[in-house]
């Protein structure tokens, strides 16, 4: 497919609600993001945002582009039941198990506005140990009892799925799927970001240590209940927000594309 001429997207700015626009750019930004600190995977994972003003609507990739192109206007706008009500004017659609995966969020938790799913090496290594993500480091501490798994029963294209993921996610931010790679959702872009960011960085973590073939220096449980609590919601501010600002300007350094 000749795809040179289907990638120039006119501008949505002016006829999408500010509440959206702002969702979008969030979302582009965070597609460039995950691009840029190596999580993502060609055209084969995804992220999501809902649309503030309508939320049975969410913002989710085309199938076919990558990563390091998205801008505010290229993505596919769909409902809850799977109908596409908005997209660019090309003929890349919507991804299946995207919509299973992230529709089975927003059905579920009115809480979320933002879902990223990643199949790096590190998550998907982790996924594929028994022993799943351990309390090994200080960054781990922040997500220990807060992740949930969800087992592979193939690829996530039925929605018949969709009620099983859900329950699975319960009401953590976090989830491994076991066998596949990682999920995380939050109350912004910014903050499903940093999860996912984190979680990453603790996997990495874990399997350079358990590498080493020398035994672990594993944390006392009181320590992990400690440090556990510390970083309970509402002890220490959201992760995600502060950093924000940052990170689209780190973007912007680099090209205002992603704005558009």
């Amino acid at each position: 497919m000749d795809t040179a001429h289907e990638l120039r997207i006119p501008s949505l700015k002016d006829k999408v609600s500010a509440a959206e626009w702002r969702a979008r750019l969030d979302l582009a930004a965070c597609y460039r993001l995950c691009d840029m600190f190596g999580m993502s995977d060609m055209i084969y994972t995804h992220i999501s945002a809902r649309v503030p003003d309508e939320p049975g609507h969410f913002l989710l990739n085309c199938h076919g582009m990558l990563f390091g192109e998205m801008t505010a206007s290229s993505f596919l706008k769909v409902d809850l039941d799977g109908r596409v009500v908005a997209k660019p004017a090309f003929e890349y659609g919507l991804h299946a198990a995207g919509f299973v995966i992230h529709s089975a969020i927003y059905r579920a938790r009115p809480d979320a506005m933002a879902a990223m799913h990643t199949h790096t090496i590190a998550g998907m290594a982790v996924s594929a140990l028994k022993c799943g993500l351990l309390p090994l480091t200080q960054t781990a501490t922040r997500f220990h009892g807060r992740v949930s798994y969800h087992d592979f029963n193939g690829p996530e294209r039925d929605p018949a799925e969709r009620d099983t993921i859900a329950t699975h996610l319960g009401h953590n931010n976090c989830m491994i799927l076991r066998n596949h790679g990682l999920l995380t959702v939050g109350p912004t872009v910014a903050e499903a970001f940093n999860f996912m960011y984190g979680l990453e960085r603790c996997c990495k973590a874990q399997l350079a240590a358990m590498a080493c073939n020398t035994p672990l220096n594993t944390l006392p449980q009181a320590v992990v209940d400690k440090a556990t609590a510390l970083y309970e919601p509402g002890v220490i501010r959201p992760y995600g927000l502060l950093e924000w600002n940052g990170l689209l300007r780190l973007l912007d350094r680099r090209g205002t594309e992603w704005r558009t």
